[in-house]
């Protein structure tokens, strides 16, 4: 039994390996593949490569994007702009990760704050294998929906001020939660979540100290 699980763990662990190798440099990609039955994985390899001064994310299966130098703490705001290249063929989110820990290992833990092309938001936490939806996600109309051309620009933000967060897209606040509905720190590594069938360019990644 140990054995078994030594190489279940090993061949975890290379698949990491692999996909952060096709990362910009100082880069790492964790896949999020999916359990479901019914809305499985698209084929295909994970691409994220960098384009100018932004990344591009190209997701057959949902992925978690970091950089271990970035990381966020006390009062912060957390800020990217995503571009949705072209519609998910269902509903999907992507956007920013905060207060992320151990995410190579069993133990990760990490917030994240999406949106879809339906025009709604999410706001999430994982820990482990465990993933929890905070409050529940909503329309909002200062989200924006794909246009003639398929593409959509989103702003988003995550603003962490004492005890207060604001989640904000395209400058607008769409939801506010104190730390303690997270059950998580705030400090922590910040990044991207892009989830499967999604085509996504994303600009100014920055985090800037209140």
């Amino acid at each position: 039994m140990k054995r078994i699980v030594s190489l279940v763990v090993l061949m975890a662990s290379l698949a990491l390996v692999t996909v952060s190798a096709q990362a910009p440099k100082g880069w790492k990609v964790r896949a999020d593949r999916s359990t479901s039955a019914t809305d499985p994985d698209a084929s295909g390899s994970i691409k994220f490569t960098q384009e100018g001064g932004g990344f591009h994310a190209v997701n057959p299966q949902a992925a978690v994007y970091w950089n271990p130098a970035n990381t966020a703490t006390g009062n912060y705001t957390l800020k990217a702009t995503f571009t949705l290249l072209e519609p998910s063929n269902h509903t999907n989110y992507y956007g920013l990760v905060f207060g992320g820990r151990d995410l190579e290992g069993a133990n990760q833990s990490y917030a994240y704050f999406m949106v879809a092309q339906d025009g709604t938001w999410l706001l999430k936490t994982r820990k482990g294998d465990d993933t929890q939806e905070v409050g529940r996600r909503m329309k909002s109309p200062t989200v924006k929906v794909p246009d003639a051309s398929g593409k959509s620009v989103n702003v988003i933000e995550v603003r962490v001020a004492g005890d207060k967060l604001d989640y904000v897209v395209n400058g607008t606040v769409v939801h506010s939660t104190p730390k303690s509905a997270l059950g998580m720190s705030t400090d922590g590594i910040y990044g991207l979540r892009v989830n499967h069938f999604l085509n996504v360019r994303i600009d100014g990644l920055t985090m800037t100290k209140q």
